[in-house]
């Protein structure tokens, strides 16, 4: 199975303080892939690293066998890899519609277009409508995304993280400050949009990553320390250690 991002020997260091230790990791193609960790270890570090929003200071990253490192986050992005953030990142002033819109236009090839009128781009506005029927927000289309309901927020960040078409996409504590009732739906949610494509999570909430991974890395002081099928993480020793603070017993 072909490789979609790769890890090698990657490190972060701020000042003379190392976030990053040495990590190597490789995630096939159409694999859905949790990173979790006590906090502080380093996993939004991670995450910035392999979308370009830090650099490396030792290490290269792969995205579908071609380095990007070095590369700028929107040079990375037009590579085929979205990411949404902890913290909702969306027009609050634009419509659902509007927001999903922006976010298709480049795929699409517009680019720096300005002649053209956005009502008459048909293959956007077919597409942005798309989008908001896959996250369930049709009914919402002319609503400003400020007066959405979080969880309605987040939909919409992950419907701009997937507009675009990308293959790989990196989700970062997607039901962060969710009901359960939410994180059920968006659950359901994120199984649907990453089908067939390639997703990567930080996820504090255990039952989603249980529930959504096909496997799972455990970074701990800025190193891998396990990476294996869900049933063999729960009963990994070092692990339960990690979290734990104590021996496991």
């Amino acid at each position: 199975m072909s490789t979609a991002v790769e890890l090698r020997g990657v490190t972060k260091n701020f000042g003379h303080t190392a976030i990053i230790r040495g990590v190597d990791l490789a995630i096939p193609r159409g694999e859905r892939h949790a990173i979790i960790g006590p906090n502080g270890a380093g996993k939004s570090t991670l995450f910035n690293l392999i979308s370009g929003r830090y650099q490396v200071s030792h290490g290269e990253i792969l995205l579908n066998g071609e380095v990007v490192t070095g590369l700028k986050p929107f040079q990375i992005n037009r590579k085929g890899l979205s990411r949404s953030f902890q913290v909702t990142n969306i027009f609050q002033r634009m419509s659902v519609f509007e927001n999903i819109r922006c976010a298709v236009l480049w795929s699409l090839g517009y680019k720096y277009s300005f002649w053209h009128r956005l009502g008459g781009l048909k293959d956007a506005n077919l597409r942005a409508e798309a989008v908001m029927e896959s996250i369930g927000l049709k009914r919402r289309r002319d609503t400003s995304a400020g007066v959405l309901s979080y969880a309605e927020q987040r939909a919409l960040e992950i419907g701009v993280t997937i507009a675009g078409g990308a293959e790989v996409i990196l989700l970062d504590e997607p039901t962060a400050g969710m009901s359960r009732s939410e994180t059920a739906d968006a659950v359901e949610l994120i199984r649907k949009v990453s089908q067939d494509k390639t997703l990567i999570m930080v996820e504090h909430d255990m039952g989603v990553v249980f529930d959504l991974a096909d496997r799972i890395s455990v970074l701990v002081y800025g190193e891998v320390i396990a990476s294996d099928k869900p049933e063999n993480i729960r009963g990994n020793k070092a692990v339960q250690e990690a979290y734990l603070g104590t021996e496991a017993h």
